[in-house]
């Protein structure tokens, strides 16, 4: 696991090393030595400076370039300076470096790098007008663009730019990784991204970046002396007749036998059983009592599944009315729970009062793990949180921001200022963990944090959560630390998106192409 700090344990851990002994001057000049070695530098150089550390950071670079031989020019939006950064500049002026005061003719074409030293982790907020035309002109020229520590006008811990940001091709972080190199924008502004470490240890805690070796030690290998119910009996309890396609990608290309499940259990409406009963292979279908038969089309479910079997599409496509959802019987619940580890709810259920009441029923006398995604989120938004607090389950919930915004009764606005501390204290304060799903997913357990950055922008589809539900009910049911189950699932999911991205492209992938890869990752995972 890498380590990734807040912005406000970075500065702390900053202020600390310097307390201990370290000074700022050789901190920053570590820093510049980092950048100096994580690029290639090829023709001249523009360093564009604006006021504080992060421009100190530019000017100490500029002296590693000038010893290297390497032209380069300091291009100064500002002047004003940190101490810190005002010692590098009275050095570079020595050294006889190039120092230019940046202004609106400032041209950038001639150069072939250009090094973004404008603002560090610390900026928060909208970038100032003058400072936006500075971006804009580093955006448009045609070099190689390096940010330090973080690109301009993005915000460190929220990755998100209110204004103007930088577009860079490498972004090296100083110290240590921060949520903004991962969250929200942060894969659209940075190409790349290296870490350089300058030798400051943290104060406080700190979040994970899941890495392969994590997912790999996690997942463990197979024992030749075991049996199916040693990786666990799973549930997947979904789909209406409008929304049945949810819950077959559920299990679409066996997403959840695929991804290490012993016994997967499919628990669907009766009415959709004939639609999805073809594409069963491994796994075992539950047919459940749903409102068709309520309103007296078949008089019991096990009536209906034979018949549904039976009988040709045209003639059962007619049982359906309306949209119809699974009605609470609870012995059916009680039967389907009865050996497993854990159930996955909600793809595709709908919100009527029979979903409710087995959200209910699963609440207060399921005793496994209950992962929560889509529909079912819905319908937990509507139960008091110390009703969720005192589940007799392990929960574990998989929102999109949207989703999340009504679990939480907050706005999105408002999450996006602090995802990863808004998980962390609604997961404390439900004793559940938490998925937030995004560009890189957030998983916490209310003390810890995972960060996995592993997806791309063709996993935007429908379908993908439920996928990634497949998975997760897998994990949870093999792996014992569930924080990291679902920091598992979440990587592997990402990846085989990846993995389909490569092969169809990102705007003709589906959902059901990431569920055919999972196997390829995994394999890639424990060979």
């Amino acid at each position: 696991m890498v380590n990734i700090l807040s912005v406000e344990n970075m500065r702390k851990s900053d202020a600390a090393t310097i307390a201990a002994g370290t000074p700022g001057r050789e901190l920053m000049m570590r820093a510049a030595r980092g950048v100096f070695e994580s690029v290639t530098w090829k023709g001249n150089a523009a360093i564009v400076c604006g006021s504080g550390n992060n421009a100190g950071d530019g000017y100490a670079l500029a002296l590693c370039l000038d010893e290297a031989g390497i032209d380069c020019t300091v291009l100064c939006v500002y002047d004003r300076f940190s101490d810190d950064g005002k010692y590098y500049y009275d050095k570079c002026k020595e050294a006889g470096i190039c120092i230019c005061k940046w202004d609106e003719d400032t041209d950038l074409s001639s150069y072939s790098i250009i090094v973004d030293c404008l603002l560090g982790t610390g900026f928060k907020g909208e970038v100032r007008p003058e400072l936006g035309d500075v971006i804009c002109k580093i955006n448009g020229a045609n070099a190689y663009k390096v940010s330090v520590d973080i690109n301009s006008g993005l915000n460190g811990d929220t990755g998100i730019a209110k204004g103007q940001c930088v577009y860079s091709d490498l972004t090296v972080s100083i110290g240590g990784l921060k949520p903004g190199h991962f969250l929200n924008m942060a894969k659209d502004v940075m190409k790349e991204k290296v870490n350089c470490d300058i030798g400051i240890e943290p104060v406080d805690h700190v979040y994970h970046l899941i890495e392969a070796e994590d997912v790999a030690s996690a997942l463990g290998a197979r024992l030749n002396n075991s049996h199916k119910g040693t990786y666990g009996y799973t549930a997947l309890i979904g789909g209406s007749t409008r929304y049945s396609g949810a819950i077959r990608l559920a299990y679409l290309a066996n997403a959840a036998m695929r991804s290490g499940a012993g016994v997967v259990k499919v628990a669907i409406p009766l009415s959709i059983v004939h639609d999805v009963a073809p594409h069963i292979l491994e796994s075992t279908l539950f047919p459940l009592s749903d409102t068709s038969v309520e309103a007296g089309v078949c008089d019991t479910p096990e009536r209906a599944f034979a018949e549904t079997t039976e009988q040709p599409a045209e003639k059962t496509n007619k049982r359906k009315t309306g949209n119809a959802q699974i009605s609470y019987v609870p012995d059916e619940i009680d039967e389907l729970t009865a050996n497993i580890k854990t159930a996955a709810f909600g793809m595709g259920i709908g919100t009527g009062d029979g979903a409710k009441a087995v959200l209910q029923h699963l609440l207060t006398r399921f005793g496994g793990n209950l992962i929560v995604d889509a529909d079912g989120l819905t319908l937990l938004a509507s139960f008091d949180r110390k009703k969720i607090r005192e589940s007799s389950c392990t929960i574990i919930v998989s929102p999109h921001i949207k989703e999340f915004s009504r679990l939480t009764g907050l706005d999105i606005a408002k999450i996006n200022e602090d995802p990863t501390g808004i998980a962390k204290t609604y997961a404390a304060d439900t004793k559940t963990i938490v998925l937030l799903k995004g560009p890189s997913t957030i998983v916490t357990d209310g003390e810890r944090v995972f960060i996995t950055d592993r997806g791309c922008a063709g996993m935007a589809t429908a379908g993908s959560g439920d996928v990634l539900s497949g998975i997760l009910a897998a994990t949870a049911s093999y792996i014992d630390d569930k924080c990291m189950a679902a920091a598992a699932a979440a990587y592997i999911n990402g990846a085989a998106g990846e993995e389909a991205s490569s092969e169809f492209g990102d705007i003709s992938m589906t959902a059901g192409d990431t569920a055919a890869a999972i196997p390829k990752v995994i394999r890639s995972l424990i060979s």
